[in-house]
């Protein structure tokens, strides 16, 4: 590879490959239709070919290890001996279950225990399985499979760059029942010695070692367990790139200065300010690895302005200055080149994964060998960026308008809850602890092949259409069989949650193959916000009457919130995330307003990414806070006092922002707690929470079906929590990713959940 004085790398690739290879090799191990090693060679092709891109952009090293057929962090519970032992026991008649199988088990759940839980990786739309420690915990390696990756990469070069998650931020993002985390410090940091040791051996010269947890507010006892932990790596290891992204970390700059590491990285592009006091202070011996191509977003760098941001920087340092993107690119798509359909305007706008490798090259080979070298690549560079910033596609001054009269809007519901409740018991006439679930239902083989021959002109509109009724027939006849007291269509014509709605909204662009991983096999195609959003036409009013007409109890119209359409996308960079959230919202009012008018009674706006919003440093949170559940209200002030306003949360610690979740002032709010055994509802109990919650009663990301008893003791927990008049029943989630015998059969066992505690307790 080609060696300049400033080299690059990158923190890590996308897993699931250009057409989502692995989550299709995933989902076919998980029927039991295919092999492990089947799974396992798509894996190490996949990895292979991350590993060619690499090298094939100049890259100074191959960044391996980032690679996982699930999650990274439950990779590294399994490297270092600490999975849950309640797994040991093996599910009722399996034999010679595979090592794959186990290790899915403990995502997934199986026959005789819950999948572990899982939460948001820090602010990101990706979601990691969290650690089960306990007093039982006893860290050992197990690198086999670690060390079959690397050896992968080895064969290609010798200048491999493994990457570790920290033995901190491991911790810090752990669950620990009856025992002070940090206790486990020193037992775990010995097991990573032992493995930096072996990386050494094997003539490593650099190991990535990532503490994002730096990116947070970190108490006196954490900064202190760097200091304890990084004593065990003074000797017989790698170099070590300590890495930081999604924050300014100079807060913290004397801490990590005392580290025995021999360099840093840092996200200079949510943070170009901690740039110039990072090259200002960096012991002499240490690299500065600068992450300043965006590794959370899809537009294109401007590359004179980071060539002007990185002028002094290289002078300084010279070699001992690396260019990285600001994070993992796990967070983006794979490539542009299969996007054929997207405007080409627009597509000149954008670089996915593929693209920022090029980008990368682009601007090492302009400091190490001049501007001139690639003044090819800087004029195309800035016709794009001219093309974005005069189009007149971007701006509409219609909604400019409207957000600028934004303070003659009430904010505020017509009256108070105990009000808006009384009127809407009269109206709804619901039962003690009403049963519902989050929205979507199954999406099966039949309503996908209908969504592809739709969008690859096989079958009409027309034909699509009544193919959707038909399936939203079939979903409301099979809740009135269940018994469940309010309905959902089942979102058969939605393909996501995002997308559908941006498709219906002025200032949208959409992919073909934009696909980012969310958890496991669940990908999304974030929809691109690249100009003022409107809304031109209703978007749900004729499927929510259509549904209603089918059954005299009530249909939820299902709607997504400002926010999560927000944070769900690909947002523009060209004005403040708050605009945006307002343009939103006022586009999602509007919509409430015409399904009221339509004479649906219950409407759900959902905000499962409002926690996944705030800021990662306390310091900002009450400004975000502040426009975030403005952006909601607005959405849903318009509703009149007998229309039941829901909301859904999931996969959230909520405790720190439940004045907020208050201040949002919705009827119902439902939320994920059955990984949790309802913990995450005692921090509503203890805040006094006063209006309606629906406590998630089962894992719908495991395919287990839960038992009455077991849904019944959580919702009897519930009770002991929040009065049982303002409690529902509900799955955690939407259950689009499960099939209809298992749904059924669960949601008929917690309809009898329902009706045996109506008998018990009142």
């Amino acid at each position: 590879m080609t060696r300049g004085l400033i080299k690059t790398h990158i923190l890590g690739y996308p897993r699931m490959g250009e057409t989502r290879a692995l989550k299709l090799a995933q989902e076919s191990f998980w029927r039991g239709e295919s092999s492990p090693e089947h799974l396992q060679q798509t894996a190490r092709d996949l990895r292979s070919s991350h590993w060619k891109k690499q090298k094939d952009a100049n890259l100074a090293f191959l960044t391996s290890n980032d690679f996982s057929l699930y999650d990274h962090v439950l990779d590294h519970a399994a490297l270092f001996g600490a999975t849950p032992k309640r797994f040991d026991k093996v599910p009722f008649g399996a034999k010679n279950i595979a090592p794959e199988t186990t290790y899915f088990g403990y995502a997934r759940g199986n026959t005789e225990q819950p999948a572990m839980e899982m939460t948001k990786w820090f602010d990101t739309n990706y979601h990691y399985i969290v650690p089960e420690l306990n007093a039982e915990t006893n860290f050992t390696i197990n690198a086999h499979d670690f060390l079959t990756q690397l050896d992968e990469a080895l064969q290609l070069t010798k200048q491999v760059k493994p990457v570790l998650l920290g033995p901190v931020s491991f911790l810090y993002l752990s669950k620990a029942r009856g025992i002070n985390k940090l206790d486990l410090l020193d037992k775990l940091a010995q097991q990573y010695a032992y493995l930096l040791q072996e990386l050494a051996a094997k003539k490593i010269e650099w190991v990535q070692i990532d503490e994002p947890i730096f990116a947070l507010d970190l108490d006196e006892s954490w900064l202190k367990a760097f200091k304890t932990a990084y004593a065990w790596f003074r000797s017989s290891r790698p170099k070590l790139l300590l890495t930081t992204y999604f924050a300014n970390v100079i807060q913290y700059q004397s801490v990590i200065k005392d580290l025995p590491v021999d360099g840093i990285h840092i996200d200079c592009v949510r943070a170009p300010e901690q740039l110039m006091p990072w090259v200002n202070a960096i012991p002499a011996h240490w690299v500065l690895s600068a992450g300043v191509i965006d590794g959370r977003n899809i537009w294109r760098n401007n590359l004179d302005n980071t060539l002007s941001l990185l002028e002094t920087p290289a002078a300084r340092l010279k070699d001992r200055l690396w260019l990285a993107p600001s994070c993992s690119l796990l967070h983006t798509p794979v490539t542009l080149a299969y996007e054929t359909q997207i405007d080409a305007e627009i597509k000149s706008w954008l670089a996915f994964a593929d693209e920022k490798l090029v980008e990368l090259n682009i601007l090492a080979q302009a400091l190490n060998q001049g501007i001139q070298s690639v003044e090819n690549e800087l004029t195309i560079s800035r016709a794009a960026i001219s093309s974005r910033n005069n189009s007149g596609r971007v701006h509409s001054a219609g909604v400019k308008a409207r957000i600028a009269s934004l303070n003659s809007i009430n904010e505020n519901r017509e009256s108070p809850f105990a009000i808006r409740q009384a009127k809407q018991k009269s109206r709804l006439d619901l039962p003690l602890l009403p049963t519902t679930t989050i929205g979507s239902f199954p999406q099966t083989s039949v309503i996908r092949a209908a969504r592809a021959a739709f969008k690859k002109g096989g079958i009409s509109q027309t034909q699509y259409d009544a193919e959707m009724q038909s399936q939203i027939a079939y979903a409301i006849a099979q809740q009135e069989e269940i018994g469940l007291d309010v309905l959902v269509h089942g979102e058969a014509e939605r393909n996501d949650m995002v997308e559908f709605f941006g498709e219906q909204l002025a200032g949208y662009a959409f992919t073909q193959n934009g696909w980012v991983q969310s958890y496991g096999s669940r990908c999304v195609k974030p929809p691109i916000i690249y100009g003022d959003v409107h809304r031109p036409d209703p978007m749900t009013v004729d499927t929510a009457s259509f549904a209603q007409s089918l059954t005299t109890k009530p249909v939820k119209g299902m709607l997504t919130g400002p926010i999560t359409m927000l944070q769900w996308s690909f947002v523009r960079d060209d004005q403040p995330r708050e605009t945006t959230a307002m343009q939103l919202a006022l586009a999602i009012r509007d919509e409430v307003q015409d399904l009221q008018n339509a004479g649906i009674a219950i409407i759900q706006i959902d905000e499962p990414a409002l926690r996944e919003g705030l800021p990662l440093q306390k310091a900002a949170w009450d400004k975000y806070l502040r426009w975030a559940v403005r952006a909601f209200k607005l959405s849903a002030s318009v509703a009149s006092d007998d229309t039941q306003i829901h909301t859904h949360m999931c996969y959230a610690e909520f405790n720190d922002i439940l004045p907020a979740i208050a201040a949002m002032d919705a009827d119902v709010i439902t939320i994920e707690t059955s990984r949790s055994a309802m913990e995450l509802l005692d921090a509503f109990g203890d805040f006094s929470y006063t209006n309606d919650i629906g406590p998630g009663v089962y894992d719908i990301h495991s395919p287990r079906v839960p038992s009455i008893e077991a849904m019944e003791k959580l919702m009897l927990r519930a009770t002991q929590v929040i009065p049982i008049e303002r409690l529902w029943i509900n799955p955690d989630c939407g259950l689009k990713t499960r099939g209809w015998s298992e749904t059924a059969q669960a949601l008929k066992n917690m309809v009898s959940v329902a009706k045996n505690l109506r008998n018990e307790l009142v």
